[in-house]
């Protein structure tokens, strides 16, 4: 599948939503519906996001994110360096299995190094395909707890933390 992955533009944000509608239906990402996924999408904490684009439609997303309220030991894990957040990553699942997390997964630790930092991303704990993917990658996990957020069960997610390579 050839993947165009760039920068996304406020004109996205339509297409990202419904992409983002065919994750949720599928694999319950997020566990919780947002009110307003746009906003959601858009966090105050993003300082950029990746699109990845096939054949004109948006098939994933990526961000990154300011590192406030990350767990100390995660932090320290990664020394003088500051960290920012992958956040917002999907794919959508017509186009899984080809690369397409990979290659948003690449550029946005890429993405981080350029603005001189190191790239952390949190991962529910039973999300064993993501999983496989980040550790296939080199990402290493620095610690597991609880998420900050509760899933649609109304019991507080449980995360791993993991540091690019």
């Amino acid at each position: 599948m050839s993947v165009i992955i760039r920068p996304r533009t406020e004109g996205d944000l339509d297409a990202c939503a419904a992409a983002l509608r065919h994750v949720h239906d599928s694999d319950r990402y997020p566990d919780v519906w947002p009110a307003n996924p746009a906003g959601w999408l858009s966090p105050p904490k993003l300082l950029a996001a990746l699109v990845a684009e096939h054949d004109g439609a948006v098939v994933g997303h990526a961000g990154l994110g300011t590192g406030g309220g990350m767990p100390e030991v995660v932090r320290e894990s990664v020394g003088a360096e500051t960290v920012v957040s992958v956040i917002r990553l999907y794919v959508v699942p017509a186009a899984r299995r080809v690369g397409v997390g990979s290659q948003l997964l690449t550029a946005t630790a890429r993405m981080a190094a350029s603005l001189g930092h190191r790239a952390v991303l949190t991962v529910a704990s039973d999300s064993a395909a993501a999983i496989a993917m980040y550790e296939r990658h080199g990402w290493r996990q620095v610690y597991s707890g609880l998420g900050g957020w509760h899933t649609s069960d109304g019991q507080e997610a449980r995360v791993h933390y993991y540091v690019s390579p």
